[in-house]
């Protein structure tokens, strides 16, 4: 018996496109979740911001004033970038780095590292930023 083509394809297609799906979901993942991080700083809604923080960074600033109080005094072109772009990024484990190109309000090009670590309960938070002064940034 010979099957039709659209019928071989239909067992095909899954099998060569699932785990390309699966590689880049944390990557995703991690840029929607970066993505609204940034766009809470616009907002100037510190309670969605903090949302995002790890229990690590959280451990540091205990309240959502103090953490937003230290990104607007440390991280400037994250609380007001003028224009962003995913860059590259890395899955290691539970944990992705990815970069973030950045257009600070200044006017200066930044890179933005940001690591997001898996939590327990299979979420991503953001874990640390470290920025560069450069674009494109550093290997990650």
């Amino acid at each position: 018996m010979r099957l039709p083509a659209a019928v071989f394809l239909c067992f095909l297609i899954p099998i060569v496109w699932l785990p390309k799906a699966r590689a880049e979901e944390p990557v995703d993942t991690a840029q929607a979740i970066i993505q609204s991080q940034i766009g809470a700083f616009l907002n100037d809604d510190a309670k969605t911001a903090y949302s995002f923080a790890s229990p690590t960074i959280r451990g540091k600033f205990p309240n959502e004033a103090a953490f937003f109080d230290m990104v607007k005094k440390g991280y400037a072109p994250v609380y007001r970038p003028g224009n962003f772009a995913f860059g590259r990024s890395r899955v290691e484990g539970d944990m992705v780095v990815q970069e973030v190109l950045i257009s600070g309000p200044d006017g200066k090009d930044w890179t933005a590292l940001y690591q997001l670590l898996k939590q327990p309960d299979g979420s991503y938070k953001i874990n640390g930023v470290h920025m560069v002064r450069a674009a494109p940034g550093p290997e990650i």
